[in-house]
């Protein structure tokens, strides 16, 4: 069974940056879409961005845009990418990777089987 384990998180001062991995252990992703979700203490879990696996980005929640880029890596599609620009305070929060079988791409966390352990970023004023 694929195995998400995300990495890269960590504390940054307003403004700053990280780039945050989700490797898919000894296998490449499965299922049609990988995304990055993320969850705040006291808020549910949303969808950050989601791309189609191997393929086109589908999502971008309207408080990321411009900031936040979701990639794959060419040669190993094993490893997703969340690059995390001109960060905010109200970005705080654990990140989580997830793949999901769901066609098209969906934005619903309950679309998703698999996900990763999750990340921790936070994001100091």
């Amino acid at each position: 069974q694929v195995q998400l384990v995300e990495s890269g998180g960590g504390t940054v001062q307003a403004g700053g940056s990280l780039r945050l991995s989700c490797a898919a252990s000894g296998h490449t992703f499965t299922g049609n879409c990988v995304g990055w979700f993320r969850q705040a203490p006291g808020k549910e879990r949303e969808a950050v961005a989601i791309k189609v696996t191997g393929g086109i980005v589908t999502y971008y929640a309207d408080s990321v845009k411009g900031r936040f880029t979701i990639s794959q890596d060419n040669a190993d599609k094993m490893v997703v990418y969340l690059q995390m620009n001109s960060l905010r305070p109200e970005d705080t929060a654990m990140y989580y990777c997830a793949s999901s079988w769901s066609a098209p791409c969906r934005v619903v966390s309950g679309e998703y089987q698999t996900w990763g352990q999750g990340t921790q970023v936070t994001v100091s004023s």
